[in-house]
């Protein structure tokens, strides 16, 4: 089997790679930051006017009308080069599903300003008590003549103070089996009765916010979908999400490329820490792991690119690839000792504190787009069909 790029796909690949090195150079950054969040936006701007930031898109909605291979070549790039895509929900999320399930209106209101970055999209599912059985969620919306009227709370909103629309689930049926009475909505942020409340995790940052909603109008033209069909929209889109985790890949080998550097720099009693068997044997294994989780992410663009759509096997990739990020970790901090738990502002930090900080963060990664618990259920029902419990 050959897995090799075509000639085409490489060259694109050297055009991408040139670009970034030219136009970012804020390699570490933090969005939290003013003029770090204004650089990135600056650059996603740039990646929409040449097409790239939506190019497997058609033409009409502002894409390129590129192939997925191409797709996943931009991504590893930009995961390579520490650049963000600011507005990941609408890339990875809201775009595809409205490929799928939106009017042609819907599709030519809201893909063009994606495409061309000019728009910041939220995810509104979780809400406190309706995480992993996310189909418990109590988030209500009301007809009132043309509009829905939505009241009720979100959580783990990710970017949320920076966000202009925001896509939600919402209950409309409260009668109904709890899967079969939610709705979809487009809901403009600006629309009062909107308000948000930052999450501080415990890596001192506030990436998620809560989002309120105290009667908050919207036209029923922005629902997407059918009403009380929501749920089969909502799983579409978190499979778009869970394809979309190959650029983690990329980005944790960064990390274990710099742990290997370390193992190789780093002596103890005479010798380079890599020659250690328990040491150099952990990292073949989790370079082993690395590379099976890029064809997991290789094998979902594989079957998008044929028309395909990905249900376990993007819950395969979530799962494999969110807990090896979690085991490249904590080998890293054990191999590190006591610097490694030095953040990034410490001079005695190791690595720049980058292992400190990927402690912590990857302690959620299990957990977000659907926990692993539940992508295990996923696995056994529809990609071994297997009975339910």
């Amino acid at each position: 089997m050959d897995f090799r790029f075509s000639e085409e796909e490489e060259a694109f690949r050297k055009e991408v790679r040139e670009f970034l090195q030219k136009e970012w150079a804020l390699t570490d950054y933090d969005l939290d930051n003013p003029e770090h969040w204004n650089a990135a936006k600056e650059l996603e701007k740039k990646l929409g006017a040449k097409g790239w930031l939506c190019m497997a898109w058609p033409k009409e909605y502002g894409g390129l009308g590129a192939s997925h291979m191409h797709r996943m070549v931009f991504q590893e790039e930009m995961a390579a080069a520490h650049a963000p895509v600011v507005d990941g929900q609408g890339v990875y999320m809201v775009g595809p599903c409205l490929m799928s399930y939106g009017t042609e209106d819907q599709k030519k209101r809201f893909l063009p300003p994606i495409a061309r970055s000019e728009v910041v999209w939220v995810q509104g599912f979780s809400e406190p008590n309706a995480g992993s059985d996310l189909a418990s969620l109590q988030a209500r919306a009301v007809v009132d003549g043309d509009d829905y009227v939505v009241n009720g709370q979100k959580t783990w909103c990710t970017r949320g103070h920076h966000g202009d629309w925001i896509h939600l689930m919402v209950r409309t049926d409260p009668q109904a089996p709890k899967h079969r009475g939610i709705s979809y909505l487009l809901v403009d942020m600006r629309s009062p009765g909107v308000s948000i409340n930052p999450i501080i995790q415990m890596t001192g940052k506030a990436d998620y916010y809560e989002v309120y909603f105290d009667n908050v109008r919207v036209p029923k033209s922005n629902r997407v979908g059918k009403e009380n069909e929501g749920w089969h929209v909502a799983l579409t889109t978190l499979a778009f999400e869970r394809s979309a985790i190959g650029s983690y890949v990329v980005e944790s080998r960064e990390i274990l490329r710099r742990l290997v550097e370390f193992a190789k720099e780093t002596k103890r009693n005479g010798q380079p820490l890599i020659k250690d068997p328990l040491v150099g044997g952990k990292l073949a294994e989790l370079t082993i792991e690395m590379e099976v989780a890029q064809l997991l992410s290789h094998r979902i663009v594989w079957m998008a690119s044929r028309g395909l759509m990905p249900s376990y096997e993007s819950s395969v990739a979530k799962t494999f690839t969110t807990e090896l990020q979690q085991r490249v970790a904590n080998f890293g901090m054990h191999l590190l000792g006591l610097y490694g738990q030095l953040a990034e502002e410490s001079k005695r930090a190791a690595l720049n504190g980058v292992i400190e900080y990927e402690y912590l963060w990857t302690m959620g990664v299990t957990i977000y787009a659907g926990s692993n618990e539940i992508q295990r259920n996923i696995i056994a029902t529809r990609g071994l069909d297997l009975p339910r419990g």
